[in-house]
């Protein structure tokens, strides 16, 4: 299998089955392939990017079992940012250098039906320059339904906003049977490929993501795979692949045993043959795939860059869902920690955008601090998801969720 990888051959379904249960000197020659090809696709380079996440609120209407974020509208630990905070965090990122800034948050209750339009105009009238990556395929079908417009009409009114990307997430795995015990009452499979589609048909790019090491099978994984390139053929408007580990210390999927099953997350192997398989299989029409540090750590995201990876993510400076589920590698990374990673890795450290443009490329004796958020030491300067959700400043109240005026 792998040497028809390397004579330019398709893996299929079956074989990819068959690879991300390699083992031993098998995963050895499996991880070898994906870096020749990795080398060949995306060259010997590594890639970051400087942004921020904001999640703006926690409280939500679905109940999906993996989600240690969220909070009903009753929670103590409910909360809601309002218009002005949005936009200080927005400009506090611009000036520490970001050049996007990533929002994704719960389905609060009563929200407005004009609110994301507003969010993203805010934004756009405030920096113009900025790229904003915003709003998952579930919080699409959530506005549309809100303004009663369709999916593409919604992403019309969205993109003249000011929209500029989309992360692909609440993708975890595309097979309408797992869902079901992971997340009942979530987009389903056939909705999250609607909506992807009409925004990459109206010019509007995404990411791709998979979330594994919980209730799924290697075939749940290879059909995922499959899927993705062959909607990647249709459309191209995919900016990279993001395979997502399963952080189970504080999901309730986990914690409290809601499914027979269910893991806690994928074994080393498993994560290696994940990143291996997607780089053989996705690797043509995929040229970048991101290893996410803030779910696996800096280490062994900068192993991954050896298992077909060739991109470390964003230093996000705030991170809140993969920490409330239990995630302990931090909200932040400076950009002189990922650069560094990089060079570790034997690769050169390039700074991109979200489309992933080259917008610096680092020699070795440029690795230090170069930016103005090297000088930051810890991610409590940017503030903390227990400060949010402990906090009375922003606490949540039904009815009286923030609204974005004009």
């Amino acid at each position: 299998m792998l040497e028809r990888c390397l004579d330019g051959e398709e893996l299929g379904v079956n074989d990819a089955v068959t690879l991300l249960s390699a083992f031993a000197s098998d995963l050895d020659a499996l991880g070898a392939v994906a870096n020749h090809l990795r080398s060949e696709q995306a060259g010997d380079v590594a890639s970051y990017v400087i942004n921020r996440n904001i999640n703006f609120t926690n409280v939500c209407i679905k109940s999906c079992k993996f989600c240690a974020f969220s909070r009903v509208h009753r929670s103590e630990e409910g909360y809601f940012l309002p218009k002005v905070e949005i936009l200080r965090r927005v400009s506090e990122a611009v000036d520490y250098g970001a050049t996007e800034v990533c929002l994704q948050a719960g389905l609060a209750p009563s929200m407005d039906s004009g609110f994301y339009l507003r969010l993203i105009e805010g934004i756009r009238d405030l920096h113009p320059e900025l790229h904003i990556h915003a709003l998952s395929p579930e919080e699409l079908k959530h506005g549309a339904q809100l303004t009663g417009q369709s999916i593409r009409e919604f992403l019309v009114d969205l993109k003249s906003a000011g929209l500029g990307t989309i992360p692909g997430t609440s993708a975890e795995i595309l097979d309408d049977a797992v869902r079901a015990r992971l997340s009942g009452g979530r987009i389903t499979t056939q909705e999250w490929i609607d909506v992807v589609s009409a925004a990459h048909e109206l010019g509007i790019r995404s990411s791709a993501t998979i979330m594994f090491g919980h209730l799924e099978a290697p075939s749940h994984v290879a059909a995922h795979l499959a899927s993705l390139r062959t909607l990647q053929r249709r459309t191209g408007g995919f900016t990279e692949f993001v395979p997502l580990s399963f952080v189970s210390s504080e999901a309730p999927l986990y914690l409290k045993q809601l499914v027979p099953g269910v893991r806690a997350g994928p074994s080393t192997d498993e994560l290696l043959a994940v990143y291996a398989v997607s780089r053989l299989m996705l690797g043509r029409e995929f040229v970048n795939l991101q290893a996410s540090w803030v779910k696996l750590g800096l280490p062994m995201a900068t192993r991954l860059l050896q298992w077909g990876a060739n991109d470390l993510g964003g230093t996000l400076m705030n991170e809140s869902i993969s920490t409330a589920a239990g995630a302990d590698h931090g909200q932040f990374l400076r950009p002189t920690q990922l650069r560094s990673a990089i060079a570790a890795a034997g690769r050169t450290p390039i700074q991109r955008d979200t489309v992933y443009r080259e917008l610096r490329r680092f020699s070795s004796d440029e690795l230090g601090p170069s930016d103005r958020l090297d000088g930051v030491t810890s991610a409590s300067h940017f503030g903390s998801l227990e400060a949010l959700t402990r906090g009375k400043q922003f606490r949540y109240e039904l009815g009286r969720e923030p609204q974005l005026r004009r």
